[in-house]
């Protein structure tokens, strides 16, 4: 007689995790005791590494030598920022030149970096930063694929006519130029302005192709035109490619330049200015600056300030628990002091 096969019960699903010490919680697990002695320790070793390195930060940014000077109000006529930008307009992108000296307040050693410095311009404006094609600047979709170009991205005058790059951000290229000398015993002398590895090597490698620029500011069009125009590859031009990294703050600087010259404390350096780039408009300010680095890179004093004022208030927080465990020493775990039992204590020693 063939024998019946018994029904294995269906399990049913069940959201219960596994017993085990890891869905338990019940893991080893270092859980320390946070006594006064314990506390003060961290706080007085939180300033014992603060407070030296905030030194070391403000000691790197002393070190920085720094010269700058603003050049919009000085660079062309007219009394107020709306007589200045009627001027420059009426000049059609031509501009005007100007010079301006700046004085070496200590021995600056190479590499001497140049920077332009633009005040009271929102690069982070969200119309702004979204105003460009990534897959355009790096050659891997056509000239088609511009939809977020809006409003520069085709020709005003002829609207079959497509920019590349297209977009607010390359319209408004920066396009004054400097070229510096420095007086050196006496003699006007030409210093060379490296503008070459400015730009960050991933951004040329990775982020913009070899492809030529097309229909992009030009010259024969200046009543539509934004700023620099570009000739040849767009990865070519480091310049472009600064300009294109938007600023996260309205006063920012990009840099232009390097100065591969000792230029001793004193040196007078002379910086011919072509003042094209139409700040006027909106209140803006420009300044060209000439500045060294430090390990920890431009000079800013904030780093080394915060550093110490953070120190400061741990040495502080750790005085205070040192203090108040020296004064007022507690035992571990004295139940005595729980809300419950202090207000019966208290009623025990009033009888």
């Amino acid at each position: 007689m063939a024998s019946v096969a018994t029904p294995v019960p269906e399990q049913k699903a069940t959201r219960e995790p596994k017993n085990s010490k890891f869905t338990q919680q019940d893991l080893p697990a270092l859980k320390p005791l946070l006594t006064p002695v314990w506390v003060a320790a961290v706080f007085f070793g939180i300033a014992i590494v603060f407070i030296p390195l905030g030194a070391a930060c403000l000691a790197a940014s002393a070190g920085v030598v720094e010269v700058s000077a603003r050049y919009d109000d000085t660079c062309i006529s007219g009394d107020t920022h709306q007589q200045r930008d009627t001027n420059l307009v009426q000049l059609e992108g031509v501009g005007t030149t100007c010079d301006v000296i700046l004085t070496a307040p200590r021995h600056m050693k190479p590499p001497i970096y140049l920077y332009y410095e633009l005040d009271n311009y929102y690069q982070n404006h969200r119309r702004y930063v979204k105003s460009r094609s990534d897959s355009q600047l790096r050659g891997t979709d056509s000239l088609s694929s511009t939809p977020d170009c809006d409003p520069e991205q085709v020709l005003r005058p002829d609207p079959s006519k497509l920019i590349m790059p297209c977009g607010l951000i390359a319209w408004s290229y920066f396009n004054d130029t400097y070229a510096v000398t420095a007086d050196i015993a006496g003699t006007a002398t030409p210093v060379a302005v490296d503008e070459t590895g400015i730009a960050w090597e991933s951004d040329i490698k990775h982020k913009f192709g070899s492809q030529d620029a097309q229909y992009f500011n030009l010259q024969e069009y200046a009543a539509y035109r934004g700023g620099n125009t570009i000739t040849g590859a767009l990865n070519a031009d480091e310049h472009f490619i600064v300009w294109m990294r938007t600023a996260a703050l309205s006063n920012f600087r990009k840099l232009w330049g390097r100065i591969n010259t000792d230029l001793p404390k004193g040196t007078a350096v002379t910086i011919a200015i072509t003042n094209r780039y139409n700040t006027y408009r909106f209140d803006g300010k420009k300044k060209v600056v000439l500045g060294t680095t430090s390990w920890l890179g431009g000079r800013n004093d904030f780093l080394g300030i915060a550093y110490i004022v953070v120190g400061g208030i741990s040495f502080l927080c750790g005085c205070v628990f040192f203090i108040v465990q020296w004064r007022f020493p507690r035992r571990r775990g004295d139940v005595s002091y729980l809300s419950w039992n202090a207000h019966a204590l208290a009623n025990t020693d009033l009888h």
